[in-house]
Formats: C-alpha cells, sequence, structure tokens
C-alpha cells in the first residue's frame, strides 16, 4: 500500500511538473533566433545597430540570456550590436550531451555560433560562472576576442560544493526522477527568495523574476543540465587556471567585496594579479548581481575598453 501510494504520488507530480513546463514555456517563448552547432541547438538574440566591435553577453549558472539583457544590454543596444546567448542547455538553447557541462566545451560551441553569425571579434561580457567560460573563450579561440569583461566571475576552485541538491540532481536515475517530478513545484515556492539571496546586500528589483525569465529553470532539462554545469565547474576551473598567464586581451573585472556567492578574494583578486592587461574594480557595498546593481559602470567600463581596442585595431590594419 505504502508503494503505491508512493508510485501514485510520483506519478501525479510527474503530470503537475509536464503541465508546469508547458505553462513556463508559454509565459516566457524564446525571443530571438536558433543557431544549429556540433553538439547543440544555441538560441541567439541579436540587438543593437551593425557597424563596430559588437559585444557578446554570456549568463551565469542557474539563469538564461534575459539576466544579461535586462536592463544592461538594452542599455548597451542603444550604440552598439549586442549578442546575448542561451548557454547550452539553458533558456531556450539545448545540447546533445548532458556532459558537455565545461567551459572548454561550451566555449567550442559558442565560438563555432558566432562564426556562423560572422562576428570576428567581439568584447564579451561574462558573468558568475560564465567568468571561467570567458578566460576559456579568451585561451582556446584567442581570435575571436577582443577583449573581456568579468562580472564577480568564476576563475578558481573554492573549498566545499555548489549544493547537494545539485550534486544528487546531476547523478544518474534519482537526480532525473526528483527532476521530472519534485523540482518544478517546490521551485515555484523557493525561487523568489533564492533570487533575493544572490542580490544581498542590494534588494532584488520588482518583478525581476519575471523580467529575467527565471522560471525556464525549472524544467528538468535545463535544471538537470545546470546542476551538470555546476558540479563539473569546480575541476575545469582547476585544469584551465595554471593557463591564465597566458590571456593577452584587455580584461576587466568588476567585482563586489560582501559577495557571498562568488567570493573575490577567491576569484577576482587572484586572477587578476595573474593576467596582464587585468583592471581591477572591487566595490564595498555590491553583491553578486553586479549587471543589475551598477549597470552604468558597467556600461561605462565596456564602452572604455571599447574605445581603447579600436585604434589598436585600426594600426593594426
Amino acid at each position: 500500500m505504502i508503494v503505491l501510494s508512493a508510485v501514485t504520488a510520483l506519478a501525479l507530480l510527474a503530470l503537475v511538473t509536464q503541465a508546469g513546463v508547458l505553462a513556463v514555456q508559454r509565459s516566457f517563448p524564446p525571443q530571438g533566433r536558433m543557431i544549429e552547432v556540433d553538439g547543440a541547438t544555441l538560441h541567439v538574440v541579436d540587438i543593437g545597430p551593425r557597424g563596430g566591435l559588437p559585444i557578446v553577453m554570456l549568463h551565469g549558472a542557474s539563469s538564461n540570456l534575459e539576466v544579461m539583457r535586462h536592463p544592461l544590454g538594452e542599455m548597451l543596444a542603444g550604440n552598439h550590436r549586442v549578442i546575448l546567448i542561451d548557454r547550452p542547455g539553458h533558456g531556450w538553447s539545448t545540447r546533445a550531451r548532458l556532459q558537455d557541462s565545461t567551459p572548454d566545451i561550451q566555449a567550442r560551441i559558442i565560438d563555432e555560433a558566432l562564426g556562423k553569425l560572422g562576428i570576428d571579434r567581439a568584447v564579451f561580457v561574462a558573468h558568475s560562472w560564465s567568468g571561467a567560460l570567458g578566460a576559456r573563450l579568451a585561451l582556446d579561440h584567442a581570435s575571436r576576442v577582443a577583449g573581456l569583461v568579468m562580472l564577480a566571475p568564476v576563475t578558481y576552485p573554492w573549498r566545499g560544493g555548489v549544493g547537494r541538491y545539485n550534486e544528487i540532481i546531476a547523478t544518474p536515475v534519482i537526480g532525473t526522477l526528483l527532476a521530472y517530478t519534485i523540482t518544478l513545484p517546490l521551485g515555484y515556492f523557493i525561487t523568489g527568495s533564492g533570487a533575493r539571496d544572490v542580490f544581498l546586500p542590494q534588494t532584488m528589483p520588482d518583478g525581476f523574476v519575471k523580467e529575467s525569465a527565471t522560471p525556464l529553470l525549472l524544467r528538468p532539462r535545463e535544471f538537470i543540465a545546470n546542476a551538470y554545469d555546476l558540479v563539473t565547474l569546480k575541476a575545469s576551473v582547476a585544469a584551465q587556471a595554471p593557463r591564465y598567464g597566458e590571456i593577452g586581451v584587455p580584461v576587466t573585472i568588476i567585482a563586489g567585496e560582501p559577495d557571498k556567492t562568488v567570493k573575490t578574494d577567491i576569484h577576482a583578486r587572484p586572477f587578476a594579479a595573474t593576467v596582464p592587461n587585468t583592471k581591477l574594480i572591487v566595490l564595498p557595498d555590491l553583491g553578486h548581481m553586479v549587471q543589475n546593481a551598477v549597470p552604468d559602470l558597467v556600461k561605462a567600463e565596456i564602452e572604455t575598453m571599447i574605445r581603447m581596442i579600436a585604434p589598436v585595431r585600426a594600426a593594426a590594419d
């Protein structure tokens, strides 16, 4: 009787999850175009005027391109071409293999997509998880990277893990079972509080969860992909960190002293000390969501970098 009740409950939760997936996807449809590459289909939003050096924006974990679009991407698109990408497995992008979760593989996928878009060189703006991705692009695809702006970036190994629940979700069978039954119903109750915690000490803007399309994360296939990204990241940054001295492009890092999600002393400061031509800005009252908290500063630093790069490129041409 107990087993039957458990099976029935799981079946009902699975039905609720599928209904929730349909509702979420209707509420947050894709806003851009799909680009087919080897191992993935990437959802890309391309906004702003053509001409000049494009800006490619890369979101972190547990999010999608809308986190980079509002407000920063839209601000930049007034004068620049801005390419916003859902990383493989996130938002409306898919990937063929869950194991394609590491910065080196995702850098290769994104580099291929940019080639198909005709983007020869760009300034990359990378938040959080994508700090490691931006660094990997600068290492493995240097000809594509004109400059790198990193916002609260992950760059080095850290103590501890990434949360027991992510580790369980990335476990075959049991993780799939949980993702397709309880994650979405439970997530509706905790998404808001989780987002508020990431903003601290800033206050989460009203309407952020909806504007950022955060509920897309609760879909099983994306939740599992996100868990894989997180549980494989530590080993990935440990492997690539010895190469950081090879990065030759200009880098600007903006991070906050009280950031509890990605600690500046572990990531931003050592990276800045290792990579030549790096400008480090650490603010004493800034949390993890840099692009939301200080968008004017980030925009100014990106445009300063573009102005600095343009004469160098003209001389090289």
